[in-house]
């Protein structure tokens, strides 16, 4: 018995040094991915393919590039990796801010490609969320000088926090101001406000820490309060001016339509749509579609949920889509027997949501 007793606690051992090793290999191949001699633009998808094995069709999605652009650009990088001789370690500690971002970038699009997959049927998408977790607690533990990391993982944990609360129990699609913050994991969010507490004593906010503060703000809900959407969307024109990133843009132009009405926000959504990336973005059609209902134009608004509706592939966001764009229909019908013009009507709408 003793011997077995023995034997066993050295075969345990021996995993132990396995996953270690593992680790640190997976980890010094994600900050070689991220090396200066690398574009920027590909760091990130050369970690996803490499590292994480997901194909160039889905990286092309999370980064809004065709598949068959992305694919050449991973073919060259990874020539370049051969041909530069780039040497797999994590690198010193005044290398890591040439290549956090990239790194940390990569692993939250990890777990967006799981998140994407609410009912967890995907077999594709299986245990994306756990591995992005486990790979932002592995970075911040080897640089624990670093507040990204910490922003990162807090900025996952909140919105895995709210899992549960995506589905009606019927499994019909929830969206975030409509959820009932019960079902939300209120241990997971109270990890993620210590987190970024501790990354905001460190002094250098980023794209991680301010995204998470965003999800912190709506957060808020769990103590039957409303969101402050001024805060938020002070947060957005932070992040906006860090990251100059369209998606951002569009968030900030949906907070924007909650602060100073819906022709503001379809304003500001005006300006990102010069970015012809969105023109296949379903969020960007799902949220003009509701500024437009908002701001009374319903006739535009039914052809933006019609995009909307047919750029999405989950069946329980297409029928979310479908009811609210037959409200819309509804809304022109009652408009139509009441108010013989229409220009008059949408005027007048948006002049009752100025404060």
């Amino acid at each position: 018995m003793h011997h077995r007793l023995v034997q066993a606690a050295r075969d345990a051992q021996q995993e132990f040094e396995k996953t270690n090793d593992l680790a640190d290999e997976r980890l010094a191949m994600m900050f070689a991915c991220a090396h200066p001699a690398i574009p920027h633009d590909i760091r990130g998808p050369l970690i996803l393919q490499a590292v994480l094995g997901l194909d160039a069709a889905r990286i092309a999605s999370a980064f809004l590039v065709a598949p068959a652009t992305m694919g050449q650009r991973l073919v060259r990088a990874k020539r370049k990796i051969a041909a530069a001789r780039i040497p797999l370690r994590v690198p010193a500690a005044e290398e890591l801010p040439e290549r956090m971002g990239a790194v940390l970038a990569a692993i939250y699009a990890t777990f967006a490609h799981g998140w994407d997959d609410p009912t967890g049927l995907d077999p594709r998408s299986h245990g994306l969320v756990a591995e992005a977790l486990w790979l932002g607690r592995l970075v911040a533990q080897t640089c624990p000088g670093e507040p990204e990391p910490l922003g990162l993982i807090a900025l996952m944990l909140h919105a895995n926090a709210r899992y549960a609360a995506r589905r009606s129990v019927a499994g019909a699609y929830v969206p975030l101001g409509d959820q009932d913050p019960s079902r939300w994991d209120t241990a997971a969010i109270g990890e993620a406000e210590s987190l970024l507490r501790r990354a905001a004593r460190m002094g250098l906010p980023g794209r991680f820490q301010i995204e998470a503060a965003i999800q912190s703000a709506h957060a808020v809900r769990r103590f039957r309060r409303e969101p402050d959407w001024n805060v938020i969307l002070t947060l957005y024109d932070d992040l906006l001016r860090l990251t100059k990133s369209p998606v951002v843009a569009l968030n900030r132009a949906v907070a924007l339509g909650r602060v100073d009405g819906a022709r503001a926000g379809l304003a500001a959504l005006a300006a990102v749509a010069a970015d012809a990336r969105l023109g296949q973005y379903q969020p960007y059609w799902a949220a003009r579609a509701d500024l437009l209902s908002r701001a009374g134009d319903v006739d535009e608004a039914r052809t933006a949920y019609a995009r909307a509706i047919g750029l999405t592939i989950d069946l329980s966001v297409r029928q979310y889509l479908t009811y609210a764009a037959e409200r819309c229909a509804n809304l022109a019908s009652s408009m139509a027997k009441t108010t013989p013009a229409p220009k008059t009507m949408a005027a007048n709408a948006a002049a009752a949501e100025r404060p």
